[in-house]
């Protein structure tokens, strides 16, 4: 027997079980594009839920915000289009969309029960979603603009404490990140996050009425896992969804976290109103799973009030 091509063989074996796996691992990385056709709404329409899964008192009205000044993220039509699928087809929710930030006026909040930031990002350099807005469409000097931007941003609170819903879709966390106001009203500012990857999501509680809809170990997907700053050291909300730390890769050398968790989703109260931040959705294929249809119209029957659950926060 020729014991030096054997091991040669075993080598090569060895050598292409590698390149596969690094292979497959680079394509996870980075989902291709859907297009929103008619194929993909269908698909969407049939998974999506028969009916609310808590009681309706009346149809609420729902303000889908998608308004993006800095990254854009492919996906922001077909959450958009999902949002619509699952109000329209439980019956629950009317759903206005828009990119308007004249929505954030008090007199056009008020004609909403709940807000969804769909994938707001804001541009790097101000992390302000209305600024950027703002300075690019009104002849104005920096004051003037900065004043109008606080004033929309003091809507969304005010809105919220006295008994509007907001849910913050992925990106929307960026929307006023360095907003210390913003961040507790979420629960945290957007930091950074390593390359799309299989992630591993489980829950927190499987007993959470929030979740029900979900296997007890969770799901699989490919997204960008997200990390947090400011607020989210406060741990002032009750979490719904993680993550284990180490089975994230592509960390930053500097700041790897081989232990502990990171929350993906979380709700709060804030004043009279409710709060959820819900990452999981940087694909649109990740739509194609029902169960987290279901998640995400939970989600909005908990912004608008329709379901008594635990949110109180973990810090307590």
């Amino acid at each position: 027997m020729n014991t030096s091509a054997f091991i040669s063989s075993e080598k090569k074996i060895l050598l292409l079980s590698v390149l596969f796996f690094y292979s497959f691992s680079l394509r996870a990385q980075s989902l291709p594009e859907v297009k929103l056709d008619n194929s993909w709404i269908e698909k969407i329409h049939a998974l999506a839920p028969e009916s609310p899964s808590f009681p309706v008192t009346k149809k609420k009205n729902i303000l889908v915000f998608s308004l993006h000044t800095g990254f854009e993220h492919w996906v922001i039509p077909h959450t958009e289009e999902m949002l619509r699928i699952i109000s329209e087809k439980s019956g629950a929710f009317e759903v206005t969309g828009s990119k308007d930030i004249s929505m954030f006026e008090a007199r056009n909040l008020k004609n909403f029960d709940a807000v969804i930031l769909n994938n707001t990002c804001s541009k790097p350099d101000h992390r302000n979603l209305f600024w950027d807005k703002l300075s690019a469409e009104l002849d104005a000097d920096s004051t003037q603009l900065i004043r109008k931007a606080l004033a929309m941003e003091s809507n969304l609170i005010k809105y919220v404490e006295k008994g509007g819903g907001l849910m913050v879709v992925h990106g929307g966390v960026t929307t006023l990140n360095q907003s210390k106001a913003f961040s507790r009203l979420v629960g945290a500012s957007f930091d950074y996050h390593p390359p799309q990857q299989p992630i591993q999501v489980r829950l927190v509680d499987a007993s959470h009425p929030l979740v029900q809809s979900f296997p007890k170990e969770g799901f699989n997907h490919v997204d960008e896992p997200y990390f947090y700053s400011n607020a989210y050291a406060d741990l002032d909300f009750r979490p719904l969804l993680y993550f284990n730390n180490s089975e994230i890769t592509d960390q930053r050398k500097n700041q790897i976290k081989s232990e502990g968790k990171t929350y993906v989703a979380w709700i709060r109260s804030q004043g009279k109103g409710k709060v959820m931040y819900c990452s999981p959705s940087h694909n649109a294929q990740s739509f194609e799973n029902q169960d987290l249809l279901r998640f995400f119209l939970n989600g909005l029957q908990y912004v608008v009030g329709d379901v008594d659950c635990d949110d109180n926060p973990l810090n307590l």
